[in-house]
């Protein structure tokens, strides 16, 4: 993201803008790539045998839209913060964890591995946390923006759990 500082230091109108473009088209675009491996989601999730407790299918596209753009303006406020060279690091724990969270659904969707998508969405949940902290030190804002992330890959790791198990056949 561009980081063009007026002369109170922070980047001029322009650059926050464009940044905030950068943030979305980057958050949207892993979005995305989780999203081609849930094309199918919509006809397998109802054949899974479910805990009472789960969710309804056509609840996760706007819990996730939320998130993903609560998510893209948290990665702003940081850069828009500190910028280059100083957000480098608090940025690649959100690049890590943007990675992390596409692959859960190539994992759980695509090639219905419950065992492994199970461990990946622990591993999603720590990359969560480690951002939400590594942002804290930016920018408090920027990391409560990630706590309800931070709740739903918590809860997405019970529920993965629950299907796998409850899934043998189809979830391996």
């Amino acid at each position: 993201m561009p980081h063009a500082p007026n002369q109170a230091g922070h980047p001029s109108t322009v650059a926050q803008a464009i940044g905030l473009l950068v943030a979305f088209a980057i958050t949207f675009l892993a979005a995305a790539a989780g999203g081609i491996a849930s094309v199918d989601a919509g006809s397998f999730y109802p054949q899974l045998a479910r805990p009472n407790w789960a969710p309804p299918g056509w609840l996760f596209g706007p819990v996730w839209s939320v998130l993903y753009t609560m998510m893209a303006v948290a990665a702003w406020l940081v850069w828009r913060e500190i910028g280059f060279p100083r957000v480098i690091a608090p940025l690649s724990l959100f690049a890590a964890q943007l990675l992390a969270n596409g692959l859960w659904s190539w994992l759980f969707f695509a090639w219905r591995l419950g065992a492994l998508a199970l461990v990946e969405v622990l591993v999603l949940w720590g990359l969560v946390a480690a951002t939400a902290v590594a942002f804290w030190r930016v920018r408090r804002l920027a990391a409560l923006l990630l706590l309800p992330y931070l709740a739903w890959v918590g809860f997405a790791a019970a529920l993965t759990l629950a299907l796998w198990r409850g899934n043998p056949e189809l979830l391996g």
